[in-house]
C-alpha cells in the first residue's frame, strides 16, 4: 500500500511539472544584477532621476547583469512601481537590450526617460502605460510626486525567436529594487 501511494504521488509530481511547462532540463537561472552607477543605491531614487512632471530628467540606471545563460540573446527590463498597482509589473516601461551570443556578463547603459527613441542595441517591448500622466516614452522615470512609492526592475535573460509571433523563452531572471521616491 505504501509503495502504491508513493508511486501515485511521484506520478502526480511529474504531471504537475510537465503541465506547468517546466522541466528539469530547462531551469531558469538566477541572474545577478547590480548598479553600475554609484548614485543609485536601491534605497532612495537619486536626485533628478524623476519624471518631467516632477522636475526631473530621469533615465534608467546603468546596470551590470551577471550569470547570463549561454542561450540568451537579449535582456528584457521591466520597470515598475510596486506601490501603485496600475504601474506595477512593467507599467513604467519594458525595454529590451540585444546580446551577442554566449554573453555571460553585460553592463547596460542608461536609457533616457520620456522618449520613444532608444539607443542602438535597445528595443521597446512596451512603452510605459500612462502617457497621459507625463510625456509618452519607452521608460517613465519615478513619478509619484515624492510620496515614498517603491520602484523596482525585473530583468529577464531571454532567447528571442526569429519568428516575432513567438513569446521569448525566459532563461534567467532577477529583481532589483531601484529605491523609493
Amino acid at each position: 500500500m505504501k509503495k502504491t501511494v508513493g508511486s501515485i504521488l511521484c506520478l502526480l509530481l511529474i504531471l504537475i511539472i510537465f503541465s506547468s511547462g517546466a522541466s528539469a532540463a530547462d531551469p531558469i537561472s538566477q541572474l545577478q544584477v547590480v548598479f553600475a552607477d554609484s548614485k543609485w543605491d536601491g534605497k532612495i531614487i537619486p536626485y533628478n532621476q524623476q519624471c518631467l512632471r516632477d522636475g526631473g530628467k530621469g533615465s534608467t540606471p546603468k546596470l551590470t547583469v551577471k550569470n547570463i545563460p549561454s542561450g540568451a540573446n537579449a535582456l528584457i527590463f521591466e520597470y515598475s512601481d510596486a506601490t501603485y498597482a496600475p504601474m506595477n509589473y512593467g507599467g513604467h516601461g519594458k525595454i529590451g537590450y540585444n546580446l551577442a551570443p554566449r554573453t555571460a556578463e553585460a553592463t547596460v547603459p542608461p536609457v533616457l526617460g520620456n522618449t520613444l527613441t532608444v539607443p542602438e542595441g535597445f528595443f521597446i517591448v512596451a512603452p510605459h502605460s500612462n502617457p497621459a500622466w507625463d510625456k509618452a516614452g519607452a521608460y517613465l522615470p519615478p513619478c509619484s510626486g515624492g510620496r515614498g512609492n517603491s520602484y523596482y526592475v525585473t530583468v529577464n535573460a531571454v532567447a528571442l525567436s526569429q519568428d516575432k509571433t513567438k513569446k521569448p523563452q525566459v532563461l534567467g531572471t532577477a529583481k532589483l529594487n531601484l529605491g523609493n521616491y
